[in-house]
Order: C-alpha cells, then sequence, then structure tokens
C-alpha cells in the first residue's frame, strides 16, 4: 500500500518552514482507497514569492485547521504504508519536522517519482513534475497546488508501476506489508483479487516473486492454484504469502508482459516451464519451375519462419484454412503428397499449379499474400488492444520488423506521433518469444487494430 502525497509550504529557512497545504491519497497500487486534502493554518508568515507561485495566501489560511489538528488522520492514511511524493526528500522532510513540533517521531518508507523516473524513463528533457507530465500525456489541473500535483504523481506513479519490469517497487512493498501480518489466509488473498485480465505475481513472506502468471481471469486462476493438487500447486500453497496483479485489458499486453517479466525476474516456480512454447514454423521456397512453396516443419536452426507455432496440429490446421482463404495448392504447400495433380484439382477447387497448369506468375501473387500477412519483418506498426479502463487503449510498437515495447494512451492522444509513443512505451526485449506471441494472437484476434507508422527518414 502507498500513500501519495504533495505538500505546499510557506517557504523561508531550512526546516523553519510550515505546511499551507496537504493532499494525500492512499494507493494499493491500482486504485485510489482513501484521500485526505486540506488547507493548513501554518501560524508564521509566507515569503511573497510562494504566495505568488501557488496562490495561497495568509488570509486564506486565517480558519484552516492548524497541523496539530489534522496531524492524527494523517498517522493513520499513511500508517503501514510507503510514502510517495515527487522529491520525497523535501515532503518527507517537511512532514518529519512538523511531527517533531508535536513531540511525534513520525518514520514512513520512502519513494521519490523523479528518482523512479530517471531509472524508467531515461533521456527525459525535464524531470520537473509540470514538464515531466507534459511530456507523458498526464493531464495536471491546479499545478503547484497540493491536491492538483498529488494527482499527477498518482497518473505517473501508476506509469513507472507499469514500466517496472523487474517489479523491484512491488516486491519491496509486499516485504514491507508482511512484517505486518499474520500467516496468510488463502481465502483471503483470493477475495482481493479482479476477475480481469493481466498479470499476477505470488510472493512469499519475504517480498520475492515465486511464480509469475497471466490469465483472463486472475480470481479464477489463483482459486486454481490454491485447490488444485499438483505438484506445482502444492509448492505455491506452501509458501505463498500474497499476491499481486497488474491489469492489463488486452491479453496479448499480458502474454508478453509474463513471458519478459518471468525471464527478468526468474521465479522459483516457473522454471519447470518449457524455455519455448512453439516448435512448429511456415517457411517458403522457390522449386526448380518457379512456383513458390509453403512448408510446415520442426524450426530450423539457422532460418527465421514466416511465423511459428505451438504444435503440429495447429500449424497444419492454419495451413488448411490458407489453401482455403487463397486458393492455394496443397501439394504446393506440403499438404498433399500426390505424385500427380492434388485432391482440390479433381474437384475443381485448384486451379492446376502442381500440373503446371497455372502460371507461376500467377499462383504466387496468392502464396505472396499470404507470407506478407503473416510477417512483420521490416513492418512499421503500432497494435492497438483493449486498455485497462473505458477511455485507455494499449500499444505494441513494432519498429523494422523488430518488437519494442508496449504501453497504454488515452484516446486523445495521437499514437501515430513517434516522439509521444517514445515517451508511453515501455522498452522490451525482442526474441522469438515475443514474435511467437504477437503473431499468434495477431492469427487469432482479426479485429485487432494496427496502425502503420510512416518510416523514420
Amino acid at each position: 500500500m502507498y500513500t501519495i502525497l504533495d505538500i505546499e509550504t510557506t517557504g523561508g529557512k531550512f526546516n523553519e518552514e510550515g505546511i499551507t497545504e496537504i493532499a494525500i491519497y492512499q494507493f494499493d497500487g491500482h486504485k485510489v482507497t482513501d484521500q485526505f486534502i486540506s488547507l493548513i493554518n501554518p501560524e508564521r508568515e509566507i515569503q511573497p514569492f510562494v504566495v505568488n507561485l501557488t496562490g495561497i495566501n495568509s488570509k486564506m489560511l486565517r480558519n484552516a485547521p492548524k497541523f496539530y489538528e489534522v496531524a492524527k488522520r494523517i498517522v493513520e492514511i499513511t500508517e503501514d504504508c510507503i510514502l510517495v511524493a515527487h522529491n520525497a526528500d523535501f515532503d518527507y522532510r517537511i512532514l518529519k519536522t512538523e511531527f517533531r513540533r508535536l513531540g511525534f517521531p513520525f518514520k514512513r518508507k520512502t519513494l521519490c517519482t523523479v528518482e523512479l523516473s530517471k531509472q524508467l524513463i531515461p533521456d527525459m528533457e525535464s524531470y520537473s513534475l509540470g514538464k515531466l507530465a507534459r511530456a507523458l500525456g498526464i493531464a495536471v489541473s491546479d499545478r503547484h497546488r497540493a491536491n492538483g500535483d498529488a494527482m499527477a504523481t498518482v497518473a505517473l506513479f501508476k506509469m513507472l508501476l507499469n514500466k517496472d519490469l523487474d517489479k523491484t517497487i512491488i516486491k519491496d512493498a509486499v516485504k514491507i506489508e508482511q512484517q505486518s501480518k499474520l500467516a496468510p489466509n488463502l481465502k483471503e488473498i483470493i477475495e482481493d483479487l479482479p476477475s480481469e485480465t493481466g498479470v499476477y505475481y505470488i510472493h512469499n513472506a519475504n517480498g520475492s516473486i515465486i511464480y509469475i502468471g497471466k490469465s483472463n481471469n486472475i480470481k479464477k486462476r489463483i482459486t486454481q492454484h490454491f485447490t488444485n493438487s499438483n505438484s506445482k500447486s502444492k509448492k505455491i500453497q506452501l509458501q505463498v504469502a500474497t499476491v499481486t496483479y497488474e491489469k492489463t485489458g488486452s491479453e496479448l499486453v499480458a502474454l508478453l508482459k509474463e513471458s519478459a517479466e518471468i525471464k527478468v525476474n526468474k521465479p522459483a516456480l516457473n522454471r519447470a516451464l518449457k524455455r519455448s512454447k512453439f516448435s512448429q514454423g511456415l517457411y517458403s521456397s522457390l522449386d526448380n519451375d518457379g512456383y513458390l512453396n509453403l512448408q510446415i516443419s520442426a524450426l530450423r536452426k539457422n532460418e527465421t519462419p514466416i511465423t511459428t507455432f505451438t504444435n503440429r496440429q495447429g500449424a497444419i490446421s492454419f495451413m488448411n484454412n490458407m489453401i482455403e482463404t487463397y486458393d492455394l495448392c496443397p501439394k504446393l504447400c506440403g499438404i498433399s503428397k500426390s505424385k500427380t495433380s492434388c485432391f482440390r484439382y479433381d474437384i475443381k477447387a485448384c486451379n492446376g499449379a502442381c500440373i503446371k497448369e497455372e502460371s507461376a506468375v500467377d499462383y504466387n501473387k496468392r502464396a505472396l499474400n499470404v507470407i506478407e500477412l503473416n510477417r512483420y519483418t521490416n513492418k512499421n506498426m503500432v497494435l492497438i488492444d483493449r486498455g485497462r479502463t473505458i477511455g485507455e487503449k494499449s500499444a505494441i510498437l513494432i519498429e523494422d520488423g523488430v518488437f519494442k515495447g508496449l504501453g497504454f494512451f488515452n484516446l486523445n492522444l495521437q499514437i501515430n506521433n513517434r516522439d509521444i509513443l517514445s515517451t508511453l512505451i515501455t522498452p522490451m526485449d525482442n526474441n522469438r518469444d515475443t514474435q511467437h506471441i504477437i503473431q499468434s494472437y495477431m492469427r487469432r484476434n482479426k479485429r485487432i487494430k494496427i496502425i502503420d507508422l510512416i518510416q523514420k527518414s
């Protein structure tokens, strides 16, 4: 659990400042669960430059509560939470100073979104909250007022959580929470989970991730882990302390994040999984007569497939569908072993490429359509899929046929703008797994939106 906050002060000498306004949002990693917003009478003068910056003056604060009147509420809303702020050292120092004046030792673990942004969104022009929010498409209202800046920090922190592939932020939070909890009750863990698409992380009592999975219904999948009697489920049931999750909306995003984060975190109970989830590939070659042949075969070491398949049965089913859709010859697709004409020619469903009745030029046009449809070599495009909320979409970026990463965007943004895309996208590795996941998903989901990008000059 986190408390994301922003504080406005009187300005003045170091450790002599007073708080004029505070906004605190309690955040569980997905949504705001509590909030506290208040002007505060600092019982001291406000520096003129601060009045000009924030618009807060002494007259506005005359009837506001003094700090000791809101101190209890601040303690309650921040208890057992990690304190998150943009330049957290400043906000935490001011809070500790105010509590010290009351004779109360205020201690919380902190996270700074400035430092996190520098790690997870490198090479930005500026890391000030206003400029960073503008570059990332985060709306900010009431800049330099506690509530406006705190709300912007909540949105920024959500984005940072999504970009944190090695899950350092979540693991530290789990470790702190487990220190104040008794042994986990599996039923209670399940009750807090959503019945939505996303990636889930099973943690032990030290906060370490022991298993990462993906599901279209996280609650249902975790229930299966906790009730099944197979070897892996029994190990999970013995070691689990808590389960965290990340909603993705899109199944494709969940599949890509699961694959990448297993590679980064190497959870103990994921290691028994097969290194590769696919075994078959689609290949092409020209025969001696100039006809383009398509073949399904086991993956070849030194040859890049057009696309890949989980098993041979799925690959053959795909090939039969392509034959029907594009009027291809089963013999030239490796499905028919006939030494003369294929079966489809005999029923007048093949144009006769198998016995050279159809020209290679005409036949190859249709075969090339199949190849172009099922590979994205040298393509520049964004795949648009469901987002986590209404008004949001997910984006998967491919440049020059290489998977670059993924992110989420508001429908108001120009997603075909490469500069905006580069700030929204969490960079991820391109490998055979990601290629298979993307190609397989595109085959199964014809409704996914594809935006072609203009090639960089």
